[in-house]
């Protein structure tokens, strides 16, 4: 889910409170977030693992291949013309910044090699080391909407702002995007899961050469796609996948969290925008049968002639307004009855799959604090995707906040709004974190 480029235990007693904007909200959130959870400690590693820390290290998982200095944002205010230009907010700014790209070795869906690539950006002037802050960005549809790839926009200027904060800005490209071979498996959270934390591994590994090391602690966020790809990220530094990386704080936003469940069927319900709900339909039954093989001919789900079309347009070479173009304006006009039946009733290897890209919020308890961010209206992530996980991780003992953003807006987008909306409030989150 998001940019379609088209355009543990909680010691907080306050569960279910929603925080909304403005100075006086903005104070209770850094107050109030400080009761989330204890801070995150070192935990030993499950034998899962450790299997997963041996695999890395007989694969050289999150090996630098190569490095690519991309542009120097020399002072701050430099920095805040690049985010002002692509609709962000610069009350954070307090570095210039430098960045690269980073490519590294990472395994695909299958577990096999290959490599991915990914945004890394620094501060000036804070030499030492520093705290990593994770981000993951929202859906595209050519390899080059992903983070590395653009500079003043969208996809990148979360990074940016992360790192004008000072903090080191890790942002993988995923599979499959920017400058990483094949197709992008889209809402594959294992895969998602290993090319964040190769990334993380191949900036750990980059940083001396700029002057900089790596503390523990990552602070790991995420948007819509990512929103779930962070959980992901989460979930694995939490158990102990790493040697190095801990999980030190996690903040989502605006996630399809019951993508299989809620999402999809408000998606055929006509709940969200109808152009976006004809994308990732699309999205999902190519992406997935790709994986897990739901259909032998795409006669099969998609209707007369985009049968013939539809998966073309996911090939990452494909731009948003060509998918405009491409496709119908309605999802009747997309979908056979058995594509329709398909995404509304999942079965067999398409049930199993979205079992998985659902767990994100249900089978583990963060100790690290977390917060859960939204936009009210949400044209694209409907809101009870946020309510649904927040209530799983209640019923594992964590009490996760959820920061109401509002009805924010971006280019016309209330869940595009919110990612914009929630990238000053959690970088100051998490500056309040690094300085505790």
């Amino acid at each position: 889910m998001g940019e379609l480029v088209i355009i543990s235990t909680s010691t907080s007693a306050r569960s279910g409170t929603r925080y909304r904007g403005g100075r006086r909200a903005q104070a209770a959130v850094l107050c109030c977030g400080l009761l989330l959870s204890a801070p995150a400690v070192a935990t030993a590693a499950t034998p899962a693992a450790a299997h997963a820390q041996a695999q890395y290290e007989e694969r050289g998982r999150g090996t630098l291949v190569s490095s690519e200095k991309l542009y120097t944002l020399a002072t701050p205010q430099a920095v805040a013309a690049e985010l002002g230009a692509a609709g962000f907010q610069d009350d954070t700014v307090r570095h210039g910044v430098v960045a690269y790209r980073l490519v590294y070795r990472t395994v695909d869906a299958h577990g096999r090699p290959i490599t991915a690539s990914g945004l890394f950006v620094l501060p000036l002037n804070s030499p030492g080391r520093l705290q990593a802050v994770s981000f993951a960005h929202g859906t595209g549809s050519h390899k080059d909407d992903s983070p590395s790839m653009q500079r003043a926009k969208f996809v990148s200027a979360p990074v940016i702002a992360h790192a004008a904060a000072g903090a080191a800005a890790v942002a993988p490209d995923y599979l499959g995007m920017g400058k990483g071979p094949g197709l992008h498996p889209w809402m594959d959270i294992d895969s998602e899961t290993t090319a964040s934390l190769d990334m993380l591994r191949a900036a750990r590994a980059f940083a001396p050469r700029t002057g900089h090391a790596l503390k523990r602690e990552v602070m790991v966020t995420g948007f819509s796609q990512g929103a779930s790809a962070a959980l992901g990220l989460g979930r694995a530094l939490e158990a102990g996948a790493d040697r190095w990386f801990r999980l030190g704080a996690l903040a989502p936003v605006s996630g399809a969290y019951d993508f299989g469940g809620i999402e999809l069927s408000a998606l055929l319900e006509g709940r969200l925008e109808p152009k976006s709900s004809v994308l990732y339909a699309a999205y999902t039954l190519v992406a997935f049968n790709r994986l897990h093989h739901i259909y032998d001919s795409p006669r099969e789900v998609f209707r007369a002639p985009y049968d013939s079309t539809v998966e073309a347009l996911f090939d990452g070479a494909h731009t948003g307004e060509q998918l405009m173009r491409g496709t119908p304006g309605t999802v009747d006009e997309l979908l056979t009855e058995h594509g329709r039946e398909l995404l509304t009733h999942p079965t067999g290897p398409l049930a199993k799959a979205l079992r998985a890209t659902d767990a994100v919020c249900t089978d583990w308890a963060p100790r690290a604090p977390v917060r859960l961010y939204m936009s009210t209206g949400d044209e694209q992530a409907v809101t009870e995707n946020t309510e649904h996980c927040q209530a799983a991780l209640l019923r594992n003992g964590v009490d996760a906040p959820v920061v109401d953003l509002g009805e924010v807006d971006y280019h016309g987008s209330r869940h595009l709004g919110s990612n914009v909306a929630a990238t000053s409030s959690i970088v100051r989150w998490f500056g309040g974190l690094r300085q505790q």
